[in-house]
């Protein structure tokens, strides 16, 4: 099937896409992919590659590592499919969590350099707020209601949980500390959800424990240069469109410790005519929620070599 840009939309992974190899395959198969890697390093001043590459998993899976580790894997992507396909301009860009850090770098809000110092800093931000203290957990098969019920019953003055991400039908993601966590997990299982996934994150992202973050977060976004998007790009906060570089400001800002409104946003994009979603980055979470949300779409993956192939030949059947 063609690739018609005015009804593609380009989704970026957040964390949890991460896995140890990400990126090695496109990085030998194409230089552009090797030379966003190699820039990453630079920009970083350590082998964010070989962590990528070689791991450890514990090392990957910290956030300070996951956030640019999965911004450079995205926009290695990206060049290369620009690159074989430079005539496909979505209609809209979107990216869950941290992926709307991969959405702005891609749609010109911000410079690469740029954009992954922030990332960095962001991650390194909310690994100092969470001390260890938070974790996350898919919850699938309860719908918000219950679990917005659930996670009121396992908070206390001390310990809070709460819902972090709508990620689509049956499929939300609850964030805070650890032992309230435990507790929303438990009566979740009790009151019937099909399955209780904890997940691999070193924090507890869109949670109240994210607010000791955003000071440090505020001054690496302030001292950022930012731009209004070339492409419309989708914002966790509304689910609606970032026109000035000020929504892009106040949706980044505001991200850290409120919900990711993912349902709302594929909505939002099928309502204005997008009917093919591509992910850019590893792995297939983020089509797969799509699929969830509406099974009558095109989906599609850009992650490595076998991807590329897929989507020049699609791209170029037109």
């Amino acid at each position: 099937m063609p690739l018609e840009p005015s009804q593609t939309a380009f989704l970026f992974p957040g964390q949890g896409s991460q896995a140890v190899g990400m990126g090695k395959a496109l990085a030998e198969a194409y230089p552009e992919a090797r030379a966003t890697f190699a820039e990453a390093d630079e920009i970083l001043g350590f082998p964010l590659s070989r962590v990528m590459w070689e791991g450890p998993a514990e090392a990957l899976n910290d956030t300070r590592n996951t956030q640019p580790a999965l911004v450079t894997h995205a926009i290695a992507a990206l060049r290369v499919l620009q690159g074989r396909l430079p005539h496909l301009r979505p209609a809209f860009m979107a990216g869950h969590s941290l992926g709307e850090l991969s959405a702005l770098i891609a749609a010109g809000s911000m410079p690469f350099r740029e954009g992954l110092l922030l990332t960095r800093a962001r991650g390194e931000a909310m690994h100092a707020a969470g001390g260890g203290q938070g974790g996350m957990a898919a919850i699938l098969g309860m719908d918000i209601p219950a679990l917005e019920a659930i996670c009121r019953e396992a908070s206390t003055a001390d310990e809070r949980v709460e819902i972090a991400n709508d990620n689509c039908p049956g499929q939300v993601v609850i964030s805070g500390h650890k032992a309230a966590l435990a507790r929303a997990m438990d009566l979740a299982r009790k009151q019937g959800a099909r399955r209780v996934v904890p997940l691999a994150v070193s924090v507890a992202a869109h949670s109240y424990l994210m607010a000791g973050a955003q000071e440090a977060f505020n001054r690496a976004l302030d001292a950022t240069p930012i731009q209004a998007p070339q492409v419309p790009v989708i914002g966790n906060i509304h689910a609606r469109p970032l026109h000035t570089a000020d929504d892009v400001r106040a949706d980044l800002r505001a991200q850290l410790t409120h919900r990711v409104r993912w349902t709302e946003s594929v909505r939002y994009m099928l309502a204005q005519g997008v009917t093919t979603f591509i992910e850019i980055g590893p792995g297939d979470v983020l089509v797969g929620l799509v699929k969830r949300i509406e099974r009558k779409t095109t989906r599609l993956t850009c992650g490595t070599p076998e991807d590329i192939a897929r989507l020049t030949e699609a791209g170029l059947s037109d």
